[in-house]
């Protein structure tokens, strides 16, 4: 298995297992955090994901340019290849939980854009992160939709024009990562951040995502109309009645997930 699932108290974990490939993305690791992620979902367990790579050398070193490159398949074959790292981008921003890269090594070209994909990033001191694609005569397309909605444009520019690797508090400036941490505090970083993700409301969570991700694409007008009815369906909800119960009596909130 190229990936491995594991379930860590209220977080199923990620893990890319191709220690010796820097952790390329290949077909083989698309399916398996493809399959990871819907097994997430339809598990009632797991409040959060944590994505990460095997070792301590890459969290995702990009594609795997030889079976990319391949000169034996098809070109409609490879055409359609390239777009599973679509489907995986669109599967992170669709998860109904919260998606948190654990960046343990280099996150470059399509492997950065897989960390830029997840909601929240932690991230040892001591890696580094961009779009070397420039420098193999590639851009780096497909990561591109995910970036520039992540990314100050000029900023952007300048990390695929010139190709050059920020270090992790680079990016942490420039709002790429979350938290940076000390490599030995990286595990009890990412453990902070997921109790604190998983002592809130599933439900809430999930429609807040949601309406982060769909407000992007929109119109002024048309966002603030789905962000009205978004509101409503929240005020509906059993979970904010708990909440201001909760905040009222000064007491934690049993939340319901409904």
């Amino acid at each position: 298995m190229d990936v491995r699932y594991e379930a860590k108290g209220a977080a199923a974990w990620l893990t890319i297992d191709r220690e010796e490939r820097r952790n390329a993305l290949s077909d083989g690791v698309i399916d398996g955090l493809l399959h990871g992620l819907g097994r997430a979902a339809s598990d009632g367990d797991v409040r959060v994901v944590v994505v990460t790579g095997a070792g301590g050398r890459a969290f995702c070193a990009g594609g795997d340019l030889a079976g990319n490159l391949s000169p034996g398949a098809a070109r409609v074959e490879q055409h359609d290849r390239r777009g599973r790292v679509a489907d995986l981008l669109k599967a992170i921003a669709r998860h109904p939980q919260p998606v948190v890269a654990r960046v343990n090594g280099v996150a470059l070209a399509g492997g950065f854009g897989l960390m830029m994909g997840c909601d929240l990033v932690v991230a040892a001191d001591d890696v580094e992160v961009g779009t070397p694609e420039i420098n193999l005569g590639l851009w780096p397309y497909m990561i591109s939709a995910v970036l520039s909605r992540n990314l100050p444009r000029k900023v952007l520019t300048e990390m695929m024009m010139t190709g050059r690797r920020y270090t992790a508090p680079e990016a942490e400036r420039h709002g790429m990562i979350n938290r940076v941490v000390a490599r030995s505090d990286l595990d009890s970083a990412v453990g902070e951040l997921v109790a604190e993700l998983a002592s809130k409301s599933s439900l809430i969570l999930r429609l807040g995502k949601e309406s982060l991700y769909h407000v992007g694409d929109m119109s002024l007008d048309d966002a603030l109309a789905y962000l009205q009815a978004m509101l409503t369906v929240n005020l509906e909800s059993e979970d904010v009645v708990e909440g201001v119960s909760a905040f009222m009596e000064k007491r934690t909130p049993n939340w319901k997930g409904r």
